[in-house]
């Protein structure tokens, strides 16, 4: 049986039984250059999975720089003086590995997932391109058009445009940090230079604002050993200080609509701010989060969706869709997305959303209600840590944004310890109106009968970026 098989035979099991504590093997060290390393050893397959996170996402690139970090993600796979554009790809995908990178609000990550003698060329790629890139016109000038395009493509040209992420922050946040969209404007991306290339990569890329997680079939001692042979060299870097992203609650709620081009039925983003990472809330925010958003079971579908029949679907969760409920280090919001019949007025989900809120935050939940809730919410987190390239990145984000990658370890016990009281208190304290932000995007053909402006003509494609 395999370790997350094991885990969740432990969370099914009755709470009387007493199960033993799972805990998932964690070696950590720090280099002297300030590159912390976590590792967590697993015989079952002869693979590894790594991951380097970075500190620097949305939430912390440059003011007028919106979409750098985005950017910057996609310049860090083009290449290196030492190895050019495509050695990378080559090199890992060929010996039969697969490789991402991602940006979200807190960090960007690089992961890679091979047989474990490819740990050694993945680990030297990965400091090569650490250490310096290929910084020239052509790379850049490239990736300004790949992002530009994705931006067309996937919010400018997509019926909802991503208006429940990007959006929904713009008007929840107050500070520019977590309010800006991180995908990227125009503007700033036109506005890059070769210049804040190369200081973003000095000032946010070295080793001491850094965090690589390896899991797999190799010991700590060998990982660490491998790590200080290629990263070892590299100096530390003077990093910016991180700004003060931090906000309260609001005191006011937050609405406005939207018309587009593209859509079929209308739809609501909802969104209220949420505790602090770690904070005592924390945990049973992630537990109410489930019990309203979580899946076909959820109270919001089975009482919107299929009891008053007034959705068409619904999704959403604490820190979704940019991440989970455990990888935030800043404000972040419990969001929900859903498709409303055209019969339907938006001001009746609300209402239906507030009432299904006020039921729990009255009466409570049944025992065995919270108990399933629990139970899926601790199995979804299982599942997302077995596959070895999932497990290094969510150990390296663990140490990046707690500081501590035992962190992953914790989580079962405080989901676990969350009670029906501590769940009415989340939904009575954070659930309100005053601390809610809607946004309604409705067809073209209904915005002029609700007074809302009609929408842009969506951007023209671009013809594909030349290599």
């Amino acid at each position: 049986m395999g370790s997350a098989c094991v885990l969740l035979a432990i969370f099914a099991a009755p709470v009387a039984a007493q199960p033993a504590a799972w805990r998932m093997p964690i070696e950590t060290r720090t280099l002297d250059n300030g590159l912390t390393v976590v590792v967590s050893e697993d015989r079952s397959s002869p693979t590894v999975g790594v991951s380097v996170v970075y500190r620097v996402g949305m939430r912390l690139e440059p003011e007028n720089r919106t979409g750098f970090a985005h950017l910057f993600e996609h310049l860090m796979f083009q290449g290196t003086p030492v190895a050019p554009k495509g050695t990378f790809d080559r090199v890992i995908q060929g010996g039969g590995g697969r490789l991402n990178g991602s940006t979200r609000p807190d960090y960007t990550n690089y992961i890679e997932t091979a047989p474990v003698p490819a740990l050694r060329p993945i680990l030297w790629l990965e400091a090569d391109r650490m250490k310096t890139l290929d910084f020239s016109p052509e790379n850049l000038k490239n990736q300004q058009d790949v992002v530009k395009e994705e931006i067309r493509v996937n919010v400018q040209n997509q019926p909802y445009g991503l208006f429940f992420v990007f959006d929904i922050n713009r008007l929840a946040f107050s500070k520019w940090a977590n309010a800006h969209d991180g995908y990227g404007s125009f503007k700033d991306l036109e506005g890059a230079t070769l210049a804040d290339v190369e200081s973003f990569h000095r000032d946010y890329y070295g080793p001491n604002n850094a965090v690589i997680g390896i899991a797999g079939d190799i010991s700590p001692e060998e990982a660490f050993a491998m790590v200080e042979e290629y990263f070892g060299d590299i100096p530390a870097r003077a990093t910016p200080a991180r700004p003060d992203v931090s906000e309260p609650l609001n005191t006011e709620g937050r609405r406005e609509a939207q018309a587009d081009a593209l859509a079929q039925v209308p739809a609501l983003a909802v969104g209220w701010k949420m505790p602090a990472r770690g904070h005592a809330d924390h945990a049973p925010m992630a537990v109410l989060s489930q019990l309203l958003a979580g899946g076909d079971a959820s109270r919001l579908y089975q009482g919107l969706v299929k009891g008053r029949e007034q959705l068409v679907n619904i999704d959403g969760g604490l820190g979704w869709p940019l991440g989970h409920a455990w990888d935030y280090d800043g404000p972040t919001l419990l969001t929900l997305f859903a498709l409303y019949k055209p019969n339907v007025e938006p001001d009746a989900v609300l209402g239906a959303v507030n009432e299904e809120v006020a039921r729990i935050a009255a009466e409570g939940v049944p025992a065995e209600t919270l108990a399933a809730a629990k139970t899926k919410l601790l199995a979804d987190y299982v599942n997302g840590l077995e596959p070895f390239i999932s497990r290094a990145d969510e150990l390296a984000k663990a140490q990046l944004l707690w500081g501590n990658a035992e962190a992953l370890n914790q989580v079962p016990g405080r989901v676990q310890a969350v009670t029906v009281a501590d769940v009415q208190r989340v939904a009575k304290t954070y659930l309100t109106d005053a601390n809610r932000t809607v946004i309604d995007r409705v067809p073209a053909a209904m915005a002029s009968a609700r007074g809302i402006a009609p929408p842009a003509a969506p951007a023209p494609a671009a013809a594909p970026a030349q290599d």
